[in-house]
């Protein structure tokens, strides 16, 4: 286990604590999770997007192909 030390807006801050509180864990607890579930939740974005380039070089498809697509779907 490693010691870190970070610097929060006192807003932020405050609401860290709140919401350790209201879950009766603390702010260190807190924060632990959110960093996982951010790395977890990057890890499923680039899965997807792998995916995606994957399906694009199948199709011969470029990301400014799929941005065409959205602006005439948005049309």
């Amino acid at each position: 286990v490693s010691t870190v030390n970070i610097s929060f807006q006192t807003q932020l801050l405050n609401q860290i604590d709140e919401i350790a509180n209201d879950e009766a864990r603390t702010r260190s607890e807190l924060i632990r999770e959110a960093v996982r579930m951010y790395i977890e939740r990057k890890k499923e974005w680039q899965s997807i997007f792998a995916v995606g380039k994957k399906i694009g070089e199948t199709l011969k498809i470029t990301e400014d192909d799929v941005m065409e697509e959205i602006k005439e779907y948005r049309k």
